[in-house]
């Protein structure tokens, strides 16, 4: 994903998905599931003892007061609600080599979202199944997929100021994607039959959100503090 030609028309054909009209009611759902998740996550009970230990160490009440406040601060940001993927992993991506054609596909997460959590959560997904973060993609390749998602015919006009919105918004929401997908995986390690190790996979994705949020955080502040200044 992080070769830019093949970034550039994933940008392309998710600013198209995005532009998607669906019916129904148009209120963005990440919050909402993100609360179900965690409702459903903090009152397990495992059969196998080891399992439940590990469980037991987790702190609910943290990871509620991290919830609300990335929600805070996101909803500062006024991320525009788009119809999302919500799950645009490499395994979600079909490239037609013939046709020179990507096609994204498995819509089974997708609802009315947050623009800059369709994209942040994708940039976590170039960690690949091995959840490698440090191939998070740094900041030219974010705005090499920037340009190409918010002018796809003429991406080099794109302003510097245009860039710098949504990368604080995708970098920011970068972080609820990390919860999300944390507290999904609690719920998946009790009723999943997959044999994988989804609590392991809960404090990879939760340590991997603690390891980033005081710098984006901090970032987000930052842009938020100079346009209330201005």
């Amino acid at each position: 994903m992080r070769v830019p030609k093949l970034a550039a028309e994933i940008a392309k054909e998710l600013r198209r998905f995005h532009a998607v009209e669906i019916p129904g009611s148009k209120e963005p759902q990440l919050w909402n599931e993100i609360f179900k998740f965690y409702e459903s996550a903090s009152g397990l009970q495992f059969d196998d003892a080891e399992k439940q230990r590990t469980y037991n160490t987790i702190s609910f009440k943290e990871v509620y007061g991290e919830i609300i406040e990335i929600k805070e601060l996101t909803s500062r940001l006024n991320s525009p609600v788009v119809f999302a993927h919500n799950d645009l992993l490499s395994g979600n991506l079909m490239v037609n080599d013939d046709e020179e054609k990507l096609y994204l596909i498995d819509f089974e997460y997708g609802s009315y979202s947050y623009r800059g959590f369709d994209i942040g959560n994708h940039f976590n997904e170039y960690a690949g199944y091995d959840c490698d973060y440090s191939l998070y993609p740094s900041k030219e390749e974010q705005d090499l997929f920037f340009r190409h998602y918010l002018q796809p015919d003429k991406p080099d006009e794109v302003s510097s100021k245009e860039l710098e919105v949504l990368y604080i918004e995708s970098n920011t929401f970068m972080l609820a994607s990390h919860l999300f997908w944390a507290l999904w995986a609690l719920i998946q390690a009790k009723m999943s039959p997959i044999d994988f190790d989804y609590l392991g996979y809960f404090f990879l994705r939760y340590n991997e959100y603690r390891s980033k949020k005081e710098a984006n955080c901090s970032l987000a502040r930052s842009y938020l503090s100079g346009l209330h200044k201005s």
